[in-house]
């Protein structure tokens, strides 16, 4: 393998299975390690030096995240979910360690915990089940690098599916009958947010996890998160498309910075299909500027369930499958 095969690896690597790969890894491994090693790059320029030492790092990080037993008494194996800054590891108990694989990314973890224990105090019980639960927050200390980061053990439950996994079971969309219970719950879950004084910052189809069977959404991932009025700290990348101008304008978020991206996450969902006026709603929802949208999700929940109403009648139970 060459330096420039694993630059591009490492940097294009969505996961670690492409990373390193599910037969062999260890190989892998000590392929890439031998390849980027800054004592080997004598002949290179600075360009593909510098390149060259931060996917070392990355790949070294990220093989001693994988490789990890023990971290502060929870016993971690292989990630079961690597997510926009961390990997998660499923270490039982219904809990996910998060792990981030860079040290950089401590404040954005910091934002988290923060935002999880606001939620858990200021949050209505009721709707509590609609976001993650912090179950405990430290700092690990690696032994080789000294790099410390912050880590996170989050309550979940079993069965949950993100929209992408929804979208990509459908990919000509869904009726706006199983999207309606989704847009229901995610403006609940918006609602409890924002009560509580945050905006989540970054409404994404990978963020929106849905259960099937029980018609349950939990919004999770709230690491970009802001007290309303401030500012989302960073853009998931590849995702700038799904943003509101106020977001990479570096401008102060409100509710309507996150009722314009779940809008954009309903309206992604539904097929060709799908009544005019709830389109005309979608489109409401979604005004460029932040004072010409709804802020108040709770009212908005309420005005969706009107125009359900006129269009479907009586609500009823809907049984959902990701196996169509």
């Amino acid at each position: 393998m060459t330096t420039d095969e694993a630059i591009r690896l490492v940097t294009t690597a969505r996961d670690d299975d492409e990373l390193f790969g599910g037969d062999a890894p260890e190989r892998r491994y000590r392929e890439l390690v031998g390849a980027l090693h800054p004592d080997r790059l004598g002949w290179a320029g600075p360009g593909i030096r510098d390149a060259a030492t931060a996917a070392f790092l990355r790949v070294t990080n990220r093989w001693r995240a994988r490789r990890a037993t023990v971290l502060h008494g929870y016993r971690c194996g292989r990630p079961a979910y690597s997510g926009d800054l961390a990997d998660l590891y499923d270490v039982g108990a219904d809990r996910l360690l998060k792990l981030p694989r860079d040290a950089a990314d401590n404040d954005l973890m910091v934002r988290e915990q923060r935002a999880l224990r606001t939620l858990a105090e200021r949050g209505d019980p009721r709707w509590l089940p609609y976001v993650p639960r912090l179950v405990d927050s430290f700092t690990h200390r690696d032994a080789d690098t000294g790099a410390e980061r912050r880590i996170t053990v989050l309550g979940t439950a079993p069965g949950l599916h993100s929209l992408v996994e929804v979208r990509r079971a459908y990919p000509d969309g869904l009726d706006a009958r199983d999207v309606a219970w989704m847009w229901r719950r995610l403006l609940v879950a918006l609602g409890l947010a924002h009560r509580a004084g945050l905006v989540h910052g970054a409404v994404l189809p990978t963020h929106v996890l849905i259960d099937p069977d029980a018609h349950g959404v939990v919004l999770v991932d709230w690491c970009f998160s802001t007290p309303l009025g401030g500012r989302v700290p960073a853009m998931v990348p590849d995702h700038d498309t799904w943003y509101p101008p106020e977001v990479p304008d570096r401008g102060p978020c409100g509710p309507g910075t996150d009722i314009f991206m779940a809008t954009r996450c309903m309206t992604w969902l539904l097929n060709r299909d799908a009544p005019r006026q709830l389109l005309d709603f979608a489109k409401g929802c979604r005004q460029r500027f932040l004072r010409s949208r709804p802020d108040d999700a709770w009212l908005l929940l309420r005005e969706l369930d009107e125009v359900l109403h006129r269009l479907y009648g009586p609500r009823t139970f809907r049984p959902f499958t990701l196996n169509p």
